[in-house]
């Protein structure tokens, strides 16, 4: 397992990528340690480190409060954060689609982050996030395609109608009730969009 070379992945990773990695580096919310060592090991590029922390930033944002909003929804918030850490990860093995389109990325991503020990139930999120009208697909895999949408902005009006599904059975709420709170859940989120493309942007494609 990667972890018991803490030392020497650390001392490899690029300066670019260990800007990503360094906690106090941006006011977005750090990437856990563990994926941290798993991208200094996979020598990830800067730019992918960049994203993942971005989008991880915006699914702690969105489960927190949708916690707070809809209390009585059951979801495994420990499971859409570390999800949305690694959703992109196979980009390592399928660059061409760090700068353009490409779905390659999606079961390599699965296949690295189990070879390197991490769960499948941990895994999947690298294989479902673009794909989230699977059929056992949940609604922490939902979340994880909300988060790596609105990071940038976008509305989904078919996803977004996925999880709003989901509240109305959870909560037992009115269907534009849920539609209302997710909406304005969803803007505020959206604001932070110009900040977190610059984030990205101003980091390297290259390892």
């Amino acid at each position: 397992m990667y972890c018991g070379w803490r030392g020497y992945l650390w001392s490899v990773t690029s300066s670019d990528l260990a800007r990503v990695l360094d906690p106090h580096s941006s006011t977005l919310r750090p990437l856990p340690a563990d994926v941290g060592e798993l991208l200094v090991a996979v020598r990830a590029p800067a730019r992918l480190a960049a994203h993942l922390r971005a989008v991880h930033d915006v699914a702690w944002q969105l489960t927190e409060q949708l916690e707070a909003g809809f209390p009585t929804l059951v979801f495994d918030r420990e499971a859409v954060l570390y999800g949305a850490a690694t959703h992109d990860i196979g980009k390592v093995e399928h660059r061409n689609e760090l700068t353009g389109p490409g779905h390659q990325h999606e079961p390599a991503g699965y296949r690295l982050l189990v070879a390197y020990g991490v769960p499948a139930r941990l895994a999947r999120f690298a294989r479902t996030h673009a794909s989230w009208t699977g059929p056992d697909t949940t609604i922490d895999d939902h979340l994880v395609s909300l988060a790596d949408k609105i990071w940038k902005a976008k509305r989904v009006p078919d996803l977004e109608d996925l999880v709003i599904a989901r509240l109305v059975t959870a909560c037992g709420t009115e269907q534009w009730q849920a539609f209302a709170q997710l909406d304005d859940i969803l803007d505020g989120l959206a604001v932070g969009a110009d900040h977190r493309l610059a984030y990205q942007a101003s980091h390297t494609v290259s390892p």
